[in-house]
């Protein structure tokens, strides 16, 4: 219980720090030896997937997580970040799709496997796949944080009724008074 109030746990469960992990983990994991790592030594496969699973789900607590924590970011924020990531995730999809050299190429290029399409073309495939198919959790996430922002609109509404009910809306007729000594 001390750790979901912690420091640390509040700078993991911000939406700008989560997004950059989620974004910059699939560069930095295709675009270095990090990847013949985790493609050639069954523990790098093993970090790999462990990395992509603590990532994702930083991420989503982030955005839509209930789990208590620190601080919560604002829905503005969330859902800009959001749709940030998505262009990341999109321009890392058509940089796969669209590329023209081999990723670990001394180890899909020598695989020399007669069935099916070329390692090449199998790349691009999973570049689109990534694009297309990828873009899906990210905008099912985008409608959830704008439900949730739109839901928590209603509730603030709602409070502010009930304390205006309470108190004779005070805070309005203390505005009236303040525009009212400023006009004259």
């Amino acid at each position: 219980m001390i750790f979901v109030h912690s420091r640390i746990s509040g700078i993991l469960t911000n939406p700008l720090l989560t997004a950059v992990l989620f974004a910059g983990s699939l560069f930095v994991f295709y675009y270095t030896p990090v990847f013949s790592w985790a493609t050639t030594d069954h523990i790098g496969h093993e970090w790999m997937i462990a990395h992509f699973l603590i990532v994702g789900y930083l991420f989503v607590q982030s955005l839509i997580g209930v789990d208590p924590v620190p601080r919560r970011a604002s829905y503005p924020l969330r859902l800009v970040t959001l749709l940030a990531t998505m262009g990341f995730h999109a321009f890392f999809g058509i940089s796969l799709m669209t590329g023209t050299g081999l990723l670990l190429a001394n180890w899909y290029g020598a695989m020399g496997r007669p069935w099916g399409i070329s390692a090449i073309a199998d790349q691009q495939l999973g570049g689109g796949i990534a694009w297309s198919v990828g873009e899906i959790p990210t905008v099912i996430l985008a409608i959830v944080v704008a439900i949730m922002w739109s839901k928590s609109d209603e509730k603030d509404a709602k409070r502010l009724d009930r304390k205006a009910d309470r108190d004779g809306d005070l805070e309005l007729q203390e505005y009236n008074r303040m525009l009212a000594g400023r006009a004259r």
